[in-house]
């Protein structure tokens, strides 16, 4: 996705991390650029919404549950396999 405009964050960045800002993972400087792209970026800011209503109903519809140790095992060690490759 792209509104067609010039940006110092390119869109596609903006997009792959719109979770990791929603959930204050990013670093200070990311989430500087990250905000500064959606006030310039009606499509983005429109995604970044999106995204911030699917967590809530998520957060709403899942508060009771509470994953098996074995998923939460397979979901953390996912993320810190992504975390290495993006680092890499």
């Amino acid at each position: 996705m792209s509104c067609g405009n010039p940006h110092e964050t390119d869109c596609s960045e903006v997009l792959d991390r719109v979770y990791e800002y929603l959930d204050g993972e990013a670093r200070e400087l990311d989430c500087a650029k990250i905000k500064q792209h959606l006030i310039e970026c009606g499509p983005c800011l429109q995604q970044y919404h999106l995204a911030e209503a699917v967590k809530a109903l998520v957060r709403r519809s899942c508060r009771y549950e509470i994953a098996p140790d074995e998923l939460r095992l397979k979901i953390l060690t996912r993320i810190t396999q992504v975390r290495v490759e993006r680092e890499a």
